[in-house]
C-alpha cells in the first residue's frame, strides 16, 4: 500500500516553501476571496500562478480552498475566482457551498473537487451522497473514531482525507454560528473570531469550549491501514516554522521513525495535544488552552525550525545522459515525464588528462541548490577528448534550469461551456407565510390548530403521534448521525415510516440518501447552510420539497432567493450556535448530573442552554430567542417557530404573538436578518 499523502497548510509563500522543502506532498492554500481563512495573507491572481509553478517544479501539488458560503450578490466575483484558480493549473479545490461545487463542475469538470470538512461529513450516508455528486475526495469530520473512519473509507470509492495535527474546533465544522451570532463575523464565511476560546464556564470548569490541539501522528499507520489517503495538517494562520515542524514530524511518523514531540509542542499547542476523538476517549482530558508556557516555548525552537527549510531540498529524481563527440557535448536530463537536452561548447583534444565518465559524473551530479538529485548517470564519451569543468557545469545548469521551467509550465484546466440557465417562476412576494413549529418534546404542544407543519425529533415519535397529527407531522432527523448509530437509526425510521410517517426534516446532507432509501419526503433545515439560489436549486434537484434558508442570511437576500422550492426561515427560537460530540456538560458533571438541562455561562455570566441529542451529541443554544413577529415576513413560504426549553404556556404565548404580529416585551434578538454579516 502506498504511503498516504501529506497535505500541508500555507497562508503565506514562506509557509509554502517550508512545507515543500520539508517534504509535504501537497499544500492547500486560499485564493484572495471565498476561503475559510480570509485573514491569512492568501494568494491573488498574480501570486497563485507563481506559487503553483514553484510547487510543481518541486513535485508538490497545490489544492486551493474555495470553501466559504456565498451570497447571490457575490456569484459574479465567485466566477472570477473560479476562473483564476483553474487557469493557474492547480491540482484540486476544496469546497463547501453547493453553488461553488456546481460552478466548478459545470465549468471545469476535470478539476478534482474535495469536499471540505465544512460539509460536516461524519457518516456513510453523507459520504455516499458527496460521492454521488462527483467529488474526488472527502475531508472527514475531525470527530470520528478510527473505527468509524475505516467504516466509511472502506465503503466509498472516493479518496478520504483526515486531519492529523492542528487546532480542534469545539463544534462540528460547518455547524458553528457562534462567531456570527455574537459578533457578526461568520466562520462559515472565513472570518471566525474564535469566541469559543474565551472563558466559557461549565459548573466549576473554565474554558469549557476550548479543546487541545489534535495530534494523531502516533496513529498515521493505522489511519493509512483504515483507508485514509491524505493526512491533512491544520494551520493556515500559523507561522512557517510550525508548518516545517508538523510536516517533518508527519514524514518521520509515516516512515516509522521517531519524531520530536517536544518541538511540536513548543512551536504551538494548547496545554499539549489530544487524540481523544480518534481513540473514542471523549472526556475532560481533551480540553485545554493556550498558556503562557505554550507561548514562550516557541521562542526556543524557531531558529532551529527555520533552518529546516532555509535551503532547497532535493525532492525530484532525474537521470542524466552525456554524449561527447568531437563536434559537440550534449546533455539530456529527464525526470521520467519531461526531458530536455542542451548542447555546449565543442570538446578539445586532451593534452594531458581526457574527460572520462567518472570525472564527468563528479561535475554533472553536483545538484546542490536545486530540487534535483541524480538517480542515474550515463556517459558516451569519445576517447581522447576533454571538456573543462566549467563547460560541464554550464551544461548542468542550463539543463536543470530548462527542466525546472518545463516542470513549472502552467497547465490550465479546459473550460466547458456552461449549460443554459432556466428561469424559475417568479415568487409571490406578497404571500403570507404559513406558520410551522418545532417542539423538543410533544408535551410542549399547546394545540395544533395554528400550525401547517409540526416538527418533532424522530426519537420522540410513536405510532399514536403519527396517527393523531397525520400528514402535518414532520420527523426531525438528528443534526449529527455517526456510523455507530446509522443502522439502528435507519431501522427505527423504517418502523416509523411503516406506522405512517411521511415527511422528515434534515439539517445534514446524509438525510438526502436516507430519505430517498426509505421513500420519505425530505424538507431541508437551516443546517444545510443555503445562502444562495444555485445551492437552493441543487437541493431542489436532489428532491427536497422545501428549504429553510440559513439564519446567517439577511432578510432581503432570503426573500430574493430564486428557485421554485418553498423557502422559509427560522422565525423564532434560541438558535443553535454549536454542535458538540464531546459535550462540555457531560465532560464536567456527566450525563446523570446534567439531566438534560445543562448550560454554559460566558465570561459576563450570561447563560446559554445546552440541548441534548439523545446523548449522541449536544447543541449550544443562544441565550435569548430570535423573535421577529412584528416584522414584515411576506414573500416567505413559511415561518418556523423553533421551541427548545419553553413551557407549553410559553409556546402558546409565542404562537399568539406571531399570529397577531405582536412585538415581544421579553428579551430577544433580531438575529442576523437585519444586520450586516461579514
Amino acid at each position: 500500500m502506498a504511503d498516504p499523502i501529506i497535505l500541508a497548510p500555507a497562508g503565506t509563500f514562506e509557509s509554502v516553501k517550508a512545507a515543500v522543502r520539508c517534504g509535504a506532498d501537497a499544500v492547500y492554500l486560499g485564493a484572495k476571496n471565498f476561503n475559510a481563512r480570509r485573514n491569512a495573507e492568501n494568494f491573488d491572481e498574480l501570486s497563485l500562478p507563481a506559487t503553483v509553478r514553484f510547487c510543481h517544479e518541486r513535485g508538490a501539488g497545490v489544492i486551493v480552498t474555495v470553501n466559504t458560503l456565498v451570497r447571490d450578490g457575490e456569484l459574479s466575483a465567485l466566477e472570477e475566482t473560479v476562473d483564476e484558480v483553474a487557469s493557474a493549473g492547480v491540482d484540486g479545490v476544496i469546497v463547501q457551498d453547493m453553488a461553488v461545487m456546481r460552478l466548478f463542475m459545470e465549468r471545469y469538470p476535470d478539476l478534482p473537487r474535495h469536499a471540505s470538512t465544512q460539509t460536516v461529513v461524519h457518516d456513510l450516508y453523507g459520504a455516499r451522497y458527496l460521492e454521488e455528486l462527483g467529488y474526488q475526495a472527502i475531508v472527514l469530520a475531525r470527530e470520528l473514531t478510527l473505527r468509524e473512519i475505516e467504516y466509511i473509507a472502506s465503503r466509498v470509492s472516493v479518496k478520504t482525507e483526515a486531519f492529523v495535527h492542528g487546532a480542534h474546533c469545539m463544534s462540528l465544522s460547518g455547524a458553528c454560528y457562534l462567531s456570527a451570532m455574537l459578533g457578526g463575523r461568520s466562520g462559515n464565511r472565513g472570518l471566525c473570531a474564535q469566541p469559543c476560546r474565551l472563558d466559557w464556564r461549565c459548573g466549576g470548569e473554565d474554558y469549557a469550549l476550548s479543546l487541545k490541539d489534535m495530534s494523531l501522528l502516533d496513529h498515521v499507520r493505522e489511519l493509512a491501514d483504515a483507508g485514509v489517503s491524505m493526512l491533512k495538517i491544520e494551520g493556515r494562520m500559523k507561522r512557517p516554522e510550525y508548518v516545517a515542524a508538523a510536516v517533518t514530524a508527519c514524514r518521520q511518523a509515516i516512515a516509522g521513525e521517531a519524531y520530536d514531540a517536544d518541538v511540536l509542542r513548543s512551536v504551538f499547542s494548547r496545554s499539549g495535544f489530544t487524540d481523544g476523538y480518534l481513540t473514542g476517549k471523549r472526556d475532560k482530558s481533551m480540553f485545554g488552552t493556550r498558556t503562557k508556557e505554550d507561548v514562550t516555548g516557541a521562542e526556543k525552537v524557531l531558529k532551529k525550525l527555520s533552518a529546516l527549510y532555509e535551503k532547497e531540498t532535493p525532492r525530484v529524481g532525474v537521470s542524466m545522459a552525456l554524449t561527447m563527440t568531437g563536434e559537440a557535448a550534449r546533455l539530456a536530463v529527464s525526470d521520467g515525464e519531461n526531458t530536455v537536452a542542451v548542447s555546449g561548447e565543442a570538446p578539445q583534444k586532451a593534452l594531458n588528462r581526457p574527460t572520462d565518465a567518472e570525472s564527468a559524473r563528479k561535475s554533472l551530479t553536483k545538484t546542490g541548490g536545486t530540487p534535483f538529485y541524480i538517480t542515474r548517470f550515463d556517459a558516451d564519451i569519445q576517447p581522447g577528448l576533454m571538456l573543462p569543468a566549467a563547460g560541464l557545469n554550464a551544461l548542468r545548469r542550463e539543463a536543470l534550469e530548462k527542466l525546472l521551467a518545463l516542470r513549472g509550465e502552467p497547465k490550465p484546466w479546459p473550460r466547458r461551456s456552461a449549460p443554459e440557465k432556466k428561469t424559475a417562476p417568479a415568487r409571490d412576494r406578497d404571500r403570507e407565510p404559513a406558520l410551522w413549529a418545532r417542539f423538543y418534546d410533544p408535551a410542549q404542544i399547546p394545540g395544533d390548530e395554528a400550525y401547517e407543519k409540526l416538527l418533532l425529533p424522530v426519537e420522540r415519535l410513536d405510532a399514536a403521534l403519527i396517527a393523531w397529527y397525520g400528514g402535518r407531522l414532520v420527523g426531525e432527523l438528528p443534526a449529527a448521525l455517526f456510523p455507530e448509530d446509522e443502522e439502528a437509526f435507519a431501522r427505527r425510521l423504517r418502523r416509523l415510516r411503516d406506522a405512517g410517517l411521511r415527511e422528515v426534516w434534515g439539517n445534514n446532507v446524509y438525510a438526502i440518501p436516507l430519505a430517498r432509501e426509505l421513500g420519505l419526503t425530505l424538507r431541508g433545515g437551516a443546517g444545510l447552510n443555503v445562502l444562495n439560489t444555485p445551492a437552493l436549486e441543487e437541493y431542489e434537484a436532489a428532491g427536497l420539497q422545501s428549504v429553510t434558508a440559513s439564519f446567517e442570511l439577511d432578510m432581503r437576500s432570503v426573500k430574493a432567493l430564486g428557485g421554485s422550492a418553498p423557502v422559509g426561515i427560522l422565525a423564532y427560537g434560541c438558535l443553535p450556535l454549536m454542535r458538540f460530540r464531546n459535550c462540555p456538560v457531560r465532560a464536567d458533571v456527566g450525563c446523570a448530573g446534567c439531566g438534560g438541562r445543562g448550560e454554559l455561562t460566558d465570561r459576563r455570566g450570561v447563560r446559554f442552554a445546552v440541548e441534548c441529542g439523545e446523548k449522541k451529541y449536544s447543541t449550544l443554544l443562544n441565550s435569548v430567542p430570535l423573535h421577529i413577529a412584528e416584522r414584515d415576513l411576506r414573500g416567505l413560504d413559511y415561518a418556523l417557530l423553533w421551541f427548545t426549553r419553553e413551557s407549553r404556556a410559553e409556546c402558546r404565548r409565542v404562537t399568539e404573538e406571531y399570529l397577531a404580529r405582536e412585538k415581544s416585551a421579553a428579551p430577544r434578538t433580531g438575529g442576523l436578518y437585519y444586520r450586516e454579516l461579514l
